[in-house]
């Protein structure tokens, strides 16, 4: 099945029309794609990070394909609903895979407004390990019991899949796609992201230590501890370090 996803856009009739909180989140979803230009947490023209449109209609916000991150704008994000439909005309198509992942977490999880996909080198390595992640380090120790795991079923392009994926991520808000990749979702773009970004540091951290020795074992009670006190936990501090990031963007593009 091809990657390249273009529908016909919805009649005339059922067109949504653009709101204030759709342009804002549009704002707020392309300043994200920047942040992940910045972190380099890019792959060509894939990947995606998609964000809910602010309504009573589960419609949201995905990256054109075939655009780099740096080349996303408010503009030119496409808005279609959970069947792949675009909500107006558009000239843009969307990835195919993308769209089955995200769809899926979107339709099923009524908390999931944003959903998170990379595939970064030290994140593809650890969801390829038998394994998985590692909890005896800073960042996976505050991953402890908070990981899922959805094995690999090949290029995400079957809509026959998602009933499995979103069985097998539960309400665990970070995800390892076995031999893929990461993902992580939240209730807003500053909460998915501080799940992502730990799990991207943890996955940093295994890979790196795995090259000079074994790691050094947490007990149990330190684990618990750590995941009581883990930032993802904390909406502020997720909304402080997001927008810490914003600013560096905004400087870097002056």
């Amino acid at each position: 099945m091809p990657l390249l996803m273009k529908q016909a856009p919805r009649d005339a009739a059922r067109t949504i029309p653009l709101t204030d909180a759709e342009r804002a989140a549009r704002v707020q979803l392309a300043g994200c794609y920047r942040v992940f230009d910045l972190l380099g947490w890019t792959e060509l023209i894939f990947n995606h990070i998609t964000l809910r449109v602010p309504g009573p209609e589960r419609v949201f916000l995905i990256n054109p394909f075939g655009l780099h991150y740096r080349e996303v704008t408010p503009d030119n994000l496409v808005a279609v609903d959970v069947d792949g439909q675009p909500v107006r005309p558009t000239d843009h198509p969307v990835n195919r895979a993308g769209f089955v992942t995200h769809a899926a977490i979107h339709r099923a999880i009524a908390d999931a407004h944003c959903v998170m996909h990379t595939h970064t080198t030290t994140g593809c390595a650890v969801s390829c390990l038998e394994a998985g992640l590692s909890h005896d380090s800073f960042y996976g120790a505050q991953l402890h019991g908070q990981v899922a795991y959805h094995d690999f079923e090949g290029v995400t392009v079957n809509p026959d899949e998602q009933s499995r994926m979103v069985a097998d991520i539960g309400t665990k808000r970070a995800v390892i796609l076995r031999n893929h990749g990461l993902l992580a979702w939240g209730g807003d773009i500053a909460e998915a992201f501080m799940w992502l970004w730990t799990l991207q540091r943890a996955c940093d951290v295994q890979i790196a230590a795995a090259a000079a020795g074994a790691l050094k074992t947490l007990p149990p009670q330190v684990l618990a501890q750590t995941v009581r006190e883990a930032g993802p936990g904390e909406p502020a501090l997720c909304a402080q370090v997001f927008a810490s990031l914003l600013r560096q963007v905004e400087r870097r593009e002056g």
